[in-house]
């Protein structure tokens, strides 16, 4: 299944993104923390290097995501040239208040009354860019939801006298290279539902689960998952659920839509959907130095 997202207003949400950057100084790429490279819009990494802007990598809702694997991505970006990355929770005012101090860091030469510090949010839809905005400025100034997209325009606020906070529409990119990145993207839920189909996307899930947390999906729907496959997550859970159609089928829409829930919400636990590691095989590379694999944390 190849998901393909690429709403209209996106085109002049980049535009205008890339006038943006040439006045800024620095950028924050807000990731989903279950699948940073995954979320990682390469646009932005493209702008940005175009203009030479430092980046500060936010892994957002790490307190979903597995420590073990958001550890190996924090190793992975802090290598990287210009860029400082930061696991956390936008949601939590702690944690965001944070980023003001890092992102001057990546930019000593501002930060004044005569040069103020100017950051620009980025990222792709539904990944927490309007909830950190609105954490950092201490009241709502941007629309939040559960759905992708909300945020249509950009904004500029004073943080304080000596730093701006522009905001700016969810970005993604006209092609979704890889099969697995856009089925990732979807079952995180940034991508819109009128460009997946649930079911296909919770099989998908339900077989990455099966390879690296079986034991969290036996905890939560009280089944062995010993010999199934992502399809068979899906009955299972419609028929130990009740999830039954007319004739007594299982209702597998219904199932699937739970299932991505759960791991939306974490009520499966703490998930990662990749590793450096298994992005490098994904890719058909060698494995970065200091990464490790992919497993199920039991705590």
């Amino acid at each position: 299944m190849s998901i393909q997202w690429y709403p209209g207003h996106m085109t002049s949400a980049r535009k205008k993104a890339t006038e943006t950057m040439e006045r800024i100084d620095v950028v924050i790429e807000v990731l989903d923390a279950r699948l940073p490279e995954a979320s990682c819009n390469p646009m932005i990494n493209e702008l940005r290097l175009h203009r030479q802007r430092p980046c500060l990598k936010i892994l957002n809702k790490a307190d979903l995501a597995d420590p073990i694997a958001t550890k190996a991505w924090l190793n992975f970006f802090n290598s990287q040239k210009n860029v400082k990355a930061v696991a956390l929770s936008c949601k939590k005012p702690g944690d965001a208040a944070k980023i003001p101090g890092l992102c001057a860091a990546l930019a000593p030469h501002r930060g004044t009354n005569l040069k103020p510090l100017r950051m620009m949010i980025m990222g792709i839809p539904n990944v927490g860019k309007s909830t950190l905005m609105n954490a950092l400025l201490k009241r709502r100034v941007a629309l939040v939801g559960d759905e992708p997209a909300i945020t249509k325009n950009q904004q500029s606020f004073d943080l304080n006298e000596q730093m701006t906070l522009i905001d700016t529409p969810g970005l993604m990119w006209p092609k979704i290279e890889h099969e697995s990145d856009g089925l990732m993207l979807a079952a995180s839920h940034a991508i819109g539902r009128n460009a997946i189909i649930d079911e296909e996307v919770a099989t998908f899930l339900g077989g990455l689960l099966l390879a690296h947390y079986p034991a969290l999906l036996t905890v939560r729907y009280g089944f062995a998952v010993e010999g199934m496959d992502g399809a068979d997550i899906i009955e299972a859970i419609a028929k130990r659920r009740g999830y039954l159609l007319k004739g007594g089928e299982p209702d597998l829409e219904k199932a699937a839509l739970m299932l991505l829930q759960d791991y939306r919400t974490g009520a499966l636990g703490r998930i990662s959907l990749e590793t450096p590691k298994s992005r490098s095989a994904m890719l058909g590379g060698q494995t970065p130095a200091g990464t490790v694999q992919m497993e199920a944390s039991q705590n």
